[in-house]
C-alpha cells in the first residue's frame, strides 16, 4: 500500500539514466590510443637501435678476432723465416726489397721447416700458398679485405740491415649501419741475426 508521502520503490536491477555517463568518451579513448601509439614507437626505436649497436659489436669482434689470428699466424711464420721476396719479378727463393712506400700486395719467404711461403691478397681474401700448392684463404669470408700490403727492408744479402716486414692490413665488415672499418699493422723483424 502506497500512502501519499511514500514514494513507490524501484527495482535495484534496472539502470538508471545517471549510471550511463559514468565511461569513457570516444575524444578520451582516442587520446589515450594516441599516446600509447607515440610511447610505443619511442620504445621500439630504442630496442631497434640496441639491435644495431648488438650486430656493431658482434662484426667488430669477427673483424678483430680473425685478423689478429691471421696476422699473429703471419708474424710468426715470417719472424722465423729467412729470403723475404716482396713483389713478383724474380725468383721467389731471392731476397728481394720492397721498401716502403712501393710495397706489394705479396711476399714470399723460406720458412724454418725449409718450405716456401707466399701471403697475396688476391680480391678481399688473404690467401696462403705452401711449397706449390694451391692457395688456400686464411681470413673469413664475412671479413673484406681492402688493402694488404707488405713492406720489406734488409733482405738483399748485401746490406748489413737486420730482414723487416711491415704489414698493413685495411679491412671491413658488414654493410650499412652495421659496417665496421679497420686498419692493422705490425714490424716483425727476422729472428736469427743477418749481420
Amino acid at each position: 500500500m502506497i500512502t501519499n508521502n511514500q514514494q513507490p520503490t524501484t527495482n535495484s536491477a534496472c539502470p538508471t539514466e545517471q549510471s550511463f555517463g559514468r565511461g569513457f568518451t570516444l575524444i578520451e579513448l582516442i587520446v589515450a590510443v594516441s599516446i600509447f601509439t607515440i610511447v610505443m614507437t619511442i620504445s621500439m626505436g630504442s630496442i631497434l637501435g640496441v639491435f644495431d649497436a648488438n650486430r656493431k659489436s658482434r662484426s667488430i669482434k669477427t673483424v678483430s678476432s680473425n685478423l689478429n689470428l691471421a696476422l699473429e699466424s703471419m708474424s710468426k711464420e715470417i719472424r722465423f723465416g729467412k729470403n723475404y721476396h716482396c713483389g713478383s719479378s724474380g725468383t721467389l727463393t731471392s731476397p728481394q726489397n720492397c721498401p716502403y712506400p712501393v710495397g706489394s700486395t705479396f711476399v714470399s719467404f723460406l720458412s724454418s721447416g725449409g718450405e716456401q711461403i707466399t701471403y697475396r691478397l688476391t680480391g678481399t681474401t688473404l690467401e696462403k700458398q705452401i711449397t706449390g700448392g694451391g692457395y688456400i684463404a686464411v681470413t673469413a669470408p664475412e671479413i673484406n679485405i681492402d688493402s694488404l700490403t707488405f713492406y720489406v727492408s734488409g733482405a738483399g744479402t748485401s746490406d748489413t740491415l737486420q730482414p723487416k716486414v711491415t704489414i698493413k692490413i685495411q679491412s671491413h665488415a658488414g654493410t650499412g649501419k652495421g659496417r665496421s672499418d679497420f686498419t692493422l699493422q705490425t714490424l716483425v723483424s727476422q729472428r736469427p741475426l743477418d749481420i
